[in-house]
This record gives structure tokens, sequence and C-alpha cells, in this order.
């Protein structure tokens, strides 16, 4: 028997507007957290901790980046997808796409945030956009808030620790659902809601003038997004039965480093920080583990009457979450000076003997994606959808314009085949969309040179070159696995 995908999987590739959209001050676009975001030095790349993703933002920096002439701050280019969306989609299109995870910059809709009317222009774009991809049978699937929070929201209003954003960002949503109705069905309400309990700022809007991140503040600002998700997910529902709304984790694998009972233990806490976000947004409620957490470290979060309802009432329809890496934990107890450390996406820990690592230090490990994907399912039993998972890495273009990139393929086959098992083991798979189908700006550290893509960009990361497009090796490998459905790589 032939091995392959269910039938209707839907493979694809996966953006975000504010590292690949550009189009900044264009078509009435309001400023946006992401565009504070300056290009680190080669230096500060070395190390997570070196990124402003993750530092806490104070008003004195927020302004500078607002009004600075000198610095570079890529994401408000990116890969000019604004002026190229049509030549984009007709690539992907090409590879045979059945989906494609965009989001739409919610300051291009409501320029400040708090509008009682939206963009015209901002609204027409993403119509432009979407009869493009429904053009070439393309399923979009779009996220509404990705790191790109309005600034006005920032300055005027604390960002979301002020329970007023959740009536603007209900507004938003309900203005593209009924706007798009019939042209998008698959929705995702904040990316990576998790890492607003690490960062604050590019999803959280959130200033720390002190310089220290404030639990506190960022668990509410949590909770805040929680009841605003579930209010959009009511409102999708209403405007039209055929929506599916999912919530949407930056997943963390954590492995205990050794069998003593106490790096299990710490496993087993790493795992509920991680899940506390989807817990409360698949089963409607918080989770008790989460009582001594908020005890221990003086967290009281306020609920206003109806908010357990809300919660309770509208829960999504399915799961999405990226997964780059696993990591290694240890309780500190267990730890000893010569313990070596691996970087990876917002989260440290020890290297795992057993893997290798990417150029950016992440630990590449296609069975922990199996690991992920059983025991998600087992927790939730509803709809997975892998919507980020790639290799970031340095490509170089030969004398003749080719790029082999045979380690993307390696990597990304490796996990494509986990997939699989994962669907044997009895796991209910929507689809697949890796990370940076098209090289973007990186989230993290600002560059271009950390690329992901299938389609390579002529752009550096001070945001030279001249932006053409042209296909990886890694493109017409993916076309092929789209077009058996993935039979070309599982019967090998």
């Amino acid at each position: 028997m032939t091995k392959q995908f269910p039938k209707g999987f839907l493979w694809g590739g996966a953006t975000a507007a504010n590292q690949y959209e550009g189009g900044f001050g264009e078509g009435g676009r309001g400023f946006a957290t992401s565009d504070t975001s300056r290009a680190v030095s080669p230096e500060e790349r070395k190390t997570m901790g070196g990124s402003e993703f993750n530092s806490p933002m104070t008003l004195e920096k927020l302004k500078f980046a607002m009004e600075d002439t000198e610095g570079l701050y890529p994401k408000r280019w990116g890969s000019d997808f604004y002026n190229r969306y049509k030549e984009d989609i007709a690539l992907f299109a090409e590879m045979g796409f059945k989906t494609f995870r965009l989001s739409i910059a919610w300051p291009r809709i409501f320029p400040k945030g708090d509008e009682l009317e939206p963009n015209e222009e901002g609204l027409a774009f993403y119509d432009k956009v979407f009869d493009e991809l429904n053009k070439y049978g393309i399923e979009p699937l779009v996220t509404l808030s990705h790191y790109e929070f309005p600034i006005h929201l920032v300055t005027e209003y604390g960002g979301w620790k002020n329970r007023k954003v959740i009536d603007f960002f209900v507004r938003y949503a309900e203005t593209v659902f009924n706007r798009y109705k019939g042209k998008v069905k698959y929705w995702l309400t904040f990316n990576e809601i998790n890492i607003l309990g690490m960062t604050g700022y590019l999803s959280g809007g959130l200033l720390f003038e002190d310089g220290k991140l404030h639990l506190d503040e960022m668990y509410q600002a949590v909770h805040h997004q929680f009841i605003a998700s579930s209010l959009a997910t009511k409102a999708a529902h209403e405007i039209d039965p055929e929506n599916k709304v999912g919530m949407m984790l930056a997943r963390m694998e954590a492995y205990p480093a050794t069998c003593h009972p106490d790096d299990i233990m710490n496993a087993v806490q790493k795992d509920q920080s991680n899940l506390f976000y989807s817990d409360v947004q698949i089963r409607g409620e918080y989770p008790r583990y989460m009582n001594r957490f908020f005890r221990e470290n003086n967290i009281e979060i306020k609920f206003e009457p109806g908010d357990e309802a809300i919660l309770k009432q509208y829960p999504v329809d399915f799961m999405s979450f990226s997964y780059y890496m696993t990591s290694v934990t240890r309780h500190p107890n267990n730890q000893t000076a010569e313990q070596k450390a691996t970087a990876g996406n917002l989260i440290t820990g020890e290297a795992n003997p057993y893997l290798e690592a990417s150029d950016w230090g992440w630990q590449i490990d296609p069975v922990g994606l199996r690991v992920t994907l059983n025991k998600l399912y087992d927790r939730y039993q509803i709809p997975l959808f892998i919507v980020e998972n790639g290799l970031g890495a340095l490509d170089t273009v030969e004398a003749d314009g080719s790029i082999h990139d045979s380690y993307r393929i390696d990597y990304l086959e490796k996990h494509i085949e986990q997939m699989y098992e994962a669907i044997e083991d009895g796991v209910e798979l929507m689809g697949y969309t890796p990370w940076g189908c098209i090289d973007l700006v990186s989230a993290s550290t600002s560059e271009m040179s950390k690329r992901y893509g299938f389609i390579y960009v002529d752009a550096d990361d001070q945001g030279n070159g001249t932006f053409d497009r042209s296909r990886k090796d890694s493109f017409f490998w993916y076309k092929d696995v789209i077009a058996t459905n993935g039979a070309n790589i599982l019967n090998d």
C-alpha cells in the first residue's frame, strides 16, 4: 500500500505581516510595535538575550525608535509583499499550495487601533490578496494579531493590560470577519499567545519603565487576550457558521535531563507553563496547577463578572502551534557549573547530546514533533495544525543563480516523516505550513540572512538588493511533496 497523507491535507506555507508585508506608511497604515524593532549587531545575534524581541520596552526607547532616522528597522519593509503579492502568490500556486498562512496587520485596518471606522485602503488591500489566493484555489489561513500591535494603544492605553483593548480588538475582528466572509474560513486569533507571558511588548504593547518584566501585568494582559479571543471566536461563528477559529501556541517541548525525580517534575512544570495557554483556550477555564504559580509570584488575575462564562462558552475549534526544536531541562539542584546552554525560540536549556543544531544553535529534533503531536492530541482531542516549522540557515547563491539547500530539504523531510507517523498513531492533523516559505525578516533579530524560505528574496540585512524572487532547490522538492501528498518521501 502506498503511504501518503490523508485526503484534503492542507499543505502550504506561513508568513506574518510584521516580517513579510512591508508597505510601512503606505495605504494609511499606522505605526505598529514591530516598526520599533531595530536590526541588531552580529555580536548581539549570538544570543536571543541580545535581541530587543524579548527585552523590556520603555516609553523613551519607543519614542526614540519612532523618530530615529539613522537606525535600521527592517520589519518596515520586510520582503515587500505589499507591492509583490501577485508575484508571490503565483509562486505559491506553482508549488501547489493548498493553504497560505498570513496575518492581517491590525494598524493597516485601524491605524490607531481605537477608531470607530476602519481604513478602507487597508481593507481593500487584503481584498486583493484574498481574491488572488482564491483565484488559484489557495485557502487563506489568517492570523488576526501577529506581533504588530498598534502603537497608539501602547502610548494611550498601556497595551493589553488595559481591558478597553478587548473592545478594540473585537471591533477589528468583527470588521474583517464581515468584510472577508466567503473569502476566508480559517482564522487564528493571537500568534504564539504564550509569548506575551515572556516578552510583554511586541504582542502585548506593555511598557516597563524600570527595565524589568512584571509578571502580574503580563498575565493580566494575557487574561484580556483570552477574553478577546473567546469573543472573537463567538463573533466569527455568528457572522459565518463556516468559520473555523484556532488558537496558536509556541510549543516548547522539554525533556528531563535525567530520570532523577526532580528533573522529571521540573519537566512537568515546564510543560504546564507552556500548555496553560492552550488549556484555557481549548478547555475554557484556568487550570488548577496555575493557582500555586500565581500565589508564589504574587499574581492576582482580575476577573470581571461573566469572564468565566465567556471562556467556557466560546473555546476554539482547533489548535495550531509552532514547532522548531526541543529543549532539555534540569532541576536547579542538579545543575553543575559546566552545564552547556542552547539558544532557541525564546527558550534556553541544556544541550541535548543526541541532537544536531542549526546555524543559530536551535537543536533539530524531528521525533520531538511526533512526541508533541501525540501529547497535544491526547490532551485535547481536537484537530491540530502545524503552522510553523522550519530551518533558519545561511543560503549561498551560486554563480548561475541556483541555491542548493539540501540541509533544508533534509530537515523538513524528517519532520514530515514524523508527522505521518503521528497520524498513523491516531493524531488528527489538519495541515502543515512551514515557516517563512519565502525569505522574510527574522522575528527575533530583524535580520534577513537567517533564511527559511523555498523562495529566495534578494535582500540583505540592511535592506539592500533588488528584492527579486528566485526558486531554491527546496522549492521543487516541496512542489513534489504536495503533488504526491507526501508519497514521494514516505515510500522511498
